[in-house]
């Protein structure tokens, strides 16, 4: 991307900058769509027809007036009935107060303050992308004069401060998985390829379109490159209204400045862009139209950015000279540890005298003068999703198998695991015999079979929810995809793997122990131990589903596996165990799955040689499973029950994953 800004000298003194915006170009940048496309296609966006009403969507007014948010105070749980009747309450915490603004079609608004000052949550709330669980919002926010509440995330775009993306897809394989699902399905498929060319040639990404994106445990694109990306995901489907959170957050000066040269260009096409950042440089800083300082969830400026130095300086804080303007002002309105007292009373008295001015009694007229409709528009009930049901499966079964593919080491790892442990197996029970020792190896070589298919499994799949939990949820909340599809996919993805791995390490050790020689014993073994693995998976996916993080669930799992283990019948007696703890043992897989194989390897045995002087041996096959309270009757049943808790124990993960995507 080549660079054609001139060396001037930063504006230190609080007049206008010396260079106008307008004749700032830092990159070549055009995101335009070409009459061709325009004449051969329908819109690039998708506007549903209940939002008509705003006008022209090309020319976007967004304004908000009074804007209060508060955290929302902690629901009564289980054991608020132990609280006292005159426990205090939690204060709900205010974290905007009476805040008011506005941006226009062709502005770029800098929200700008220090931290804690409110910036993104501002941002939340008026991109309609926040938890409505959390924070609790008062005041108006319109589009075009218009009330539209949640329906502005189907005119804008949301550029986010963290970078979240499958680390491997690359970036070509990013933004066609993003067309297809939030571009307009009137667009066929090969114009929305041309689309995304378009956007990866415009964004200067032409040179990493084939590079995988990479994360910190992988190398891939470069931080610009990533920066860029994001904002390629979002101009896909050509918005009109672009939120962008510190989207300079770790990049150098330059790439920062690439950044901000990118929105420039789109707001000189007539979007209308409002974006937080942090501290910007002063060659950034002159690149914004129009600046909003806030300040302890109030806003202490918000107007033209060539005239904040003014008003600062007319409440007796003049610029510094030779400073960074930028700087200047979040270091006027922070908080200073050890002088919060006297910080706050001159944030307060700034926030009051901006209020009381000429600046801030015509923001406050404008925002009132917006509203051309006190009513809200009402939202037909519609689907947030832009791809039908089988399109969003496609697209996302197909970058579940990419993504699976491309992670070769953990599937060598489970490959070589098993091949390991079934020769391990194998020549620990190597040729047992049908004697006393015999039967106690074999019943041994059947529960380690057992504790191979879950523990293996269970801690395998762990990590496949939470891993990809914040960028799952950004998707969702973009109308990407539905969860319930997402879900289908994943657990399609590893199905054959935890079928294909218990034959194989179940062939190996099966013969070299010399179990039961019937093929059709071979074969219910190889699979009731499938089904157990599944079953292993369908509990993982529970705490996967259900926890924060990897680390928690690990946890949880491990607390949960343990019980479960003790009642499959080999550590303890099913007779023995005390009726109040008999739920347990019905919950465990374990039982169920030992029981049938145990069965099916020694239902058909007649004779097992005890030796002269053991009169504690089993003297048949038949005698080991009365020892064990195991019957063949149950057989059946034991195996519907393996399917049923497999169904279960998906269908309780998928609710935890869906009571997440609630907002």
């Amino acid at each position: 991307m080549e660079s054609s800004r001139k060396l001037v000298p930063s504006p230190m003194d609080g007049s206008r900058a010396p260079l106008a915006v307008e004749e700032y170009s830092l990159s070549t940048i055009s995101l335009n769509v070409s009459p061709r496309q325009i004449a051969s296609r329908p819109s690039l966006r998708q506007i549903p027809k209940d939002l008509e009403r705003l006008g022209s969507i090309d020319s976007i007014s967004l304004s908000w007036k009074d804007v209060n948010v508060f955290v929302k105070p902690p629901k009564n749980g289980i054991l608020s009935c132990l609280r006292r009747s005159n426990t205090p309450e939690v204060p709900t915490r205010r974290i905007l107060s009476d805040v008011t603004g506005q941006v226009v079609s062709g502005e770029c608004l800098a929200v700008m303050g220090a931290s804690g000052a409110g910036k993104t949550t501002l941002l939340n709330m008026l991109n309609g992308r926040h938890r409505e669980s959390q924070l609790k919002m008062k005041g108006c926010i319109t589009v075009n004069g218009h009330k539209i509440g949640q329906g502005i995330t189907s005119i804008s775009g949301y550029v986010q401060q963290t970078d979240l993306a499958m680390p491997t897809l690359t970036v070509r394989e990013h933004l066609n998985f993003h067309a297809a699902l939030r571009m307009d399905q009137r667009i066929s498929p090969t114009e929305r390829r041309e689309r995304v060319e378009d956007v990866i040639r415009d964004l200067g990404l032409s040179n990493c379109s084939d590079v995988q994106i990479g994360d910190s445990k992988r190398k891939g694109i470069s931080g610009g490159e990533m920066k860029r990306l994001q904002f390629g995901s979002e101009v896909l489907t050509d918005p009109p209204l672009l939120f962008c959170d510190e989207p300079t957050t770790g990049l150098d000066s330059f790439m920062a400045q690439t950044v901000v040269g990118v929105m420039r260009d789109l707001a000189a096409k007539g979007k209308t862009i409002l974006c937080t950042i942090h501290q910007p440089s002063s060659e950034v800083f002159v690149m914004f139209d129009k600046l909003l300082l806030m300040a302890e969830g109030r806003v202490a400026y918000i107007g033209p950015r060539s005239e904040a130095s003014g008003f600062f300086a007319s409440v007796g804080l003049p610029l510094i000279e030779d400073y960074n303007p930028a700087d200047f002002f979040v270091h006027t309105l922070a908080i200073t540890p050890g002088q919060e007292e006297e910080c706050r009373a001159k944030v307060a008295n700034i926030c009051d005298k901006f209020e009381e001015s000429d600046l801030g009694r015509m923001n406050v007229s404008l925002a009132e003068k917006s509203v051309v409709d006190g009513n809200d528009i009402h939202l037909e009930k519609r689907s947030p999703y832009k791809a039908t049901w089988m399109q969003q499966m496609n697209a996302v079964f197909r970058r579940s198998i990419v993504t699976m593919w491309r992670e070769p080491m953990l599937l060598r790892l489970r490959i070589i695991q098993c091949i390991v442990l079934g020769l391990l197996f194998g020549l620990i029970f190597f040729q047992q015999k049908m004697t006393n020792e015999g039967v106690q190896n074999l019943n041994g070589l059947v529960y380690m079979f057992l504790m191979q298919m879950t523990m293996g499994n269970v801690f395998a799949v762990i990590s496949t929810f939470t891993g990809e939990l914040v960028i799952f949820l950004k998707e969702h909340d973009s109308g990407m995809y539905r969860s319930d599809v997402y879900y289908i996919c994943k657990t399609l993805v590893d199905l054959p793997v935890f079928v294909v791995i218990p034959f194989v390490m179940v062939t190996i050790a099966y013969w070299m122990a010399a179990m039961n020689s019937a093929w059709q014993a071979y074969l219910v073994a190889c699979c009731v131990l499938a089904l157990v693995a599944n079953a292993a998976v369908s509990f993982g996916y529970i705490f996967s589903c259900a926890c924060n993080s990897t680390q928690t669930a690990i946890g949880m799992g491990m607390t949960l596996l343990m019980p479960l283990t003790l009642f499959g019948g080999l550590f303890i007696n099913l007779r023995t165990i005390p009726a109040w703890l008999n739920w347990i043992a019905h919950l465990s897989w374990f039982r169920y799955a030992n029981e049938v194989l145990l069965v099916n390897q020694w239902e058909t045995v007649e004779r097992i040689d005890c030796g002269v002087a053991n009169f504690t041996c089993a003297a048949s096959g038949q005698e080991i499973l009365d020892r064990l309270d195991f019957s063949s009757a149950n057989y059946s049943m034991d195996i519907g029950i393996l399917f049923a808790m497999i169904l279960a124990f998906r269908v309780v993960a998928y609710t935890f994953l869906y009571f997440r995507t609630q907002k």
